[in-house]
């Protein structure tokens, strides 16, 4: 198989009968988190919720939520693909159709879901399909993965809102996908806030440089 057949394959979600089969155990238990030393997996204190967001390599993408006020804590992890508790090597094969993401624990009277929205697309390029600048894989896309009704309908105005201003700049077509919150994975333990502990480690993101016109303050959903 050439390079190209590869990264090919790479780029399409498996069919059900292709993907790897995974496991029933989780691959990992989350502990602190390694900046903030919050527990990972929760329990989050009251008041606190959750977003769920793909962009890139989570590496990353993670340091971006991090690093903004009124985050709680952060993971990394594998969602939206068919392999239960999948590996990252697994996910990096193309053959589990799993995604990147990261999960934020967020409080929203500080920080809301449109800011999130907003840091969100401005830190990747989201027309880029199964890939992210010299990423390509199903785990690279773009994504956003909603818990409710009002969290889709803000991802979707979020999303219109900023094809407006990417199409003004002659960007091309939003390939963000909004879905129902799949299971989510956590990743292994040396992948969770992997850019803090790997001060000089890889990050692959790169933006437009357009703003995105929402989520400018704290507010409600």
């Amino acid at each position: 198989m050439n390079l190209l057949d590869i990264f090919q394959r790479k780029a399409r979600m498996p069919a059900p009968g292709e993907a790897l089969p995974g496991r029933a155990q989780p691959i990992t238990t989350p502990g602190a988190h390694f900046v903030n030393g919050h527990p990972i997996a929760g329990p989050y204190p009251a008041g606190i919720e959750t977003a769920l967001f793909g962009l890139g390599c989570f590496w990353g993408a993670e340091r971006k939520f991090w690093q903004a006020d009124g985050v709680y804590a952060t993971a990394v992890g594998y969602a939206g693909g068919l392999t239960p508790n999948p590996t990252y090597g697994e996910v990096c094969s193309g053959m589990t159709g799993h995604n990147e993401v990261v999960l934020v624990a967020y409080d929203p009277a500080v920080i809301s879901y449109d800011a999130l929205l907003k840091l969100f697309f401005e830190s990747h390029d989201p027309t880029q399909g199964m890939r992210q600048g010299n990423d390509v894989g199903t785990q690279y896309r773009s994504g956003i993965y909603v818990a409710n009704a009002a969290e889709r309908n803000r991802a979707e105005a979020a999303r219109d809102a900023y094809q407006a201003a990417l199409s003004a700049r002659g960007h091309g077509a939003i390939t963000t996908e909004i879905l129902d919150r799949p299971p989510f994975y956590f990743a292994e333990e040396d992948h969770q806030q992997y850019l803090a502990k790997n001060p000089n480690g890889y990050c692959g993101l790169g933006g437009t440089g357009v703003s995105c016109p929402i989520g400018t303050g704290v507010a409600a959903l």
